[in-house]
Parts: C-alpha cells; structure tokens; sequence
C-alpha cells in the first residue's frame, strides 16, 4: 500500500514531512507550500493508522516511507519529523542507509528505549484509561491540553483536535495483528547516521523529549542542537513561520539533498 500523501515543488531537492503522533499531514500546513517555493520538491504523507491511510496490514512506518519514496522516484531525501515522525525519520536513515541527507528532528520520540518521567507515565496511563472506557473525547482532549505549547492559538488547537480524534477512530478499529513492527534500532545505528542532523527540543515541552533531545545530539556525528524557548512539543504548529525560517536555514547549510530519477 502506498502511503496517502501530497507532493509540491518542481525543483531538485526533496523534503519529506513526517507528522506527530497526535497529527496527520495537516499539520504541515504552515510549512508545506512554502518549502515548495524556496525552491523544493516537499513531500508530506499520512503515515499508517493517520488521516487517510488505514491500518491493513502490519508494518514498519520507515518502510513504509521507503515505499513511498520508490513510488515517487526519489533516491535520497531530506527527513523532518515531529515527535513520533523524528523517531520514523532516525529509523529510516538507519535501515536505509544512503537514502536520507538530512534530518531535522522536532522534539523527537526515541526510536531506542526511554524510562519515561513520571508526567509522561501519569498521561499514558490516563490516555489508556479513557480509551479503554470508550471516552474517546476525553482522550482527544487530554491530548490537545498536553502537546500543545503556549503560544499556539485556537486554530492550532481545533486542528490537532481533529488529527487526534480521526487517528483514534483508525487505530482503535484495526485489528491488533496489524499493529506496527520494532525498526530493531540501537544506538550503535544512531552513531552510523552522518548526515547533517537538526535537532530541536521546547523549553515548555515534556522533560522527557529535552532529555531525549541530548541523548540523541549526543549519538548523532553532525548534529546540531536548538532550545526554542518558546515551544511546546509541536513547533510547527505553535509558530509556523519561525519553525518554516528554521527548516529553511537548515536545508540550506545540508546542502539540499538531490531527488534521484526527477
């Protein structure tokens, strides 16, 4: 199954856009036609069990972006992932190696394991217990209260709403076999990546994604780490156009990745 998605730009470089855990590929609405037009070919998907694409058969997600990426003819590309799609973005630059020149990562989930802090462990355990009651609006909510930094507006909100509740109603719905597969990476793989590597972490997120960042900088060769004193968990929705001008910076001094066979 190829990943449901969206492609703009014609030029020589591609960026891939990996959504969050309680996103889809909306959440890139800020960014995605601008990237286009400094000058890049922007490809931004529904990973399985988000949006538009359900959940049918069990998977690895970074498969299924190197999937997505033979289907559009694209040899190497440039990865920015938020949150779970940071942690997609590591997984496939360590099982397709060559084929990522860049990442950016936003406040990114661990693709090894992380002993979650007690303020993280207190929402999952709540999230499961809402969810395991049938309050799937309750759940939604509790997610829309926690990810969300200060400085994002109502439209932030109403939108994250929306991408929460369609990804319940998605996974909640598939069967259990068809869940998502381990990527099998460690951090001996972390310190192999060699690209230029973003890696972004809110003053106002999560203890555990600022811990996360500096396990992550630390393991990556190239890495470069950024605090943003104002953000939350999800930069790109909080303030869209700075996050865009930190994307741009930064695909820049990568070098821009060249999309083979376009």
């Amino acid at each position: 199954m190829t990943l449901s998605h969206d492609t703009a730009g014609t030029g020589r470089t591609t960026v891939v856009l990996l959504h969050s855990g309680v996103c889809d590929r909306r959440m890139w609405d800020g960014q995605f036609e601008a990237l286009a037009e400094a000058g890049h070919h922007v490809v931004r998907c529904d990973l399985r069990g988000f949006g538009e694409t359900p959940v049918d058969a069990p998977h690895v997600h970074a498969d299924d972006v190197r999937d997505l990426l033979d289907h559009l003819g694209v040899g190497r590309a440039a990865l920015v992932g938020s949150s779970f799609g940071g942690e997609v973005a590591l997984e496939f630059a360590v099982r397709h190696p060559g084929r990522t020149a860049a990442l950016a990562l936003l406040c990114a989930a661990a693709p090894v394991e992380h002993e979650a802090g007690p303020a993280l462990r207190a929402f999952l355990t709540r999230e499961d217990a809402l969810l395991e009651a049938g309050d799937v609006e309750a759940a939604t909510e509790l997610n829309v209260e926690l990810w969300l930094g200060p400085d994002a507006g109502d439209e932030a909100r109403a939108l994250v709403r929306t991408m929460q509740r369609r990804a319940f109603e998605l996974q909640l719905a598939a069967p259990e076999e068809h869940g998502p597969r381990p990527a099998g990476v460690t951090e001996d793989d972390l310190r192999t990546i060699g690209v230029p590597a973003l890696v972004v972490t809110g003053a106002h997120d999560l203890p555990d994604f600022r811990a996360i960042g500096e396990r992550i900088a630390a393991l990556l060769p190239a890495a470069r780490r950024v605090t943003l004193d104002w953000a939350g968990h999800l930069p790109a929705l909080e303030r869209p156009r700075e996050t865009l001008d930190l994307l741009l910076d930064h695909l820049a001094g990568a070098g821009a990745p060249t999309a083979a066979g376009r």
